[in-house]
């Protein structure tokens, strides 16, 4: 575990409500949030991300950074995270604010090219804040096989979501899908959707080479 309590100290969210809903105002379709999500919301997705596991931590639609201060408030090292901020306003203040996390301006929903790696870095959890429900569920089922391909063994995918049932149904020997319990401290109140990766298409193959 990291301490991070200098990086924390410098870090601040006055004025971080106001700048989310001057977004919003703007892009209301795009943020997919009535409201800042809350600490108890952000630490839960974080308490449910593999982040134990060693290797990158990879945070996709960061925003303000309010799951990046509790992966610091958590004691995951700076250094091993990557947040991905599609909005160059928001990526800006992130550089500023937590100038250790490699903060990329640029598109979560291809890691090829925005990553620049040719699909090589593989992560020890993936935590996902981007709005997909105008997507359809078959492609949302395809970006997030994408996804588990970049997870080490054991990895998994945690996302923040209104919705009361799966955002992406799971997918058989790709991913399985569980949920935390409703976290009532949050705007509205949500849960947290955890993506596990389904060893049981490889137990089968497993089983039939004995």
């Amino acid at each position: 575990m990291a301490d991070n309590s200098e990086v924390l100290a410098r870090d601040g969210d006055k004025g971080d409500m106001a700048r989310f809903f001057a977004t919003w105002v703007r892009h209301p379709i795009a943020m997919g949030a009535v409201a800042p999500s809350s600490r108890a919301y952000c630490r839960m997705m974080v308490e449910k991300a593999t982040t134990e596991l060693d290797g990158p931590v990879l945070e996709l639609g960061p925003g303000l950074g309010a799951v990046t201060r509790a992966l610091l408030e958590k004691g995951v090292d700076p250094a091993r995270i990557t947040s991905i901020e599609y909005d160059s306003d928001f990526a800006d203040a992130l550089k500023t604010r937590f100038r250790e996390v490699n903060v990329i301006q640029g598109d979560g929903f291809d890691l090829d090219k925005t990553l620049k790696d040719q699909g090589a870095t593989r992560f020890a959890a993936i935590l996902f804040a981007i709005p997909i429900v105008s997507m359809a569920q078959e492609k949302r089922q395809a970006l997030f096989r994408q996804y588990f391909k970049r997870l080490l063994p054991g990895g998994n995918l945690t996302q923040l979501s209104y919705m009361w049932s799966p955002p992406v149904r799971p997918v058989e020997g790709v991913f399985t899908v569980d949920s935390s319990d409703i976290v009532w401290n949050n705007i509205p109140p949500a849960r947290v959707w955890i993506y596990d990766q389904d060893r049981r298409g490889t137990d089968r193959a497993t089983e039939g080479n004995a």
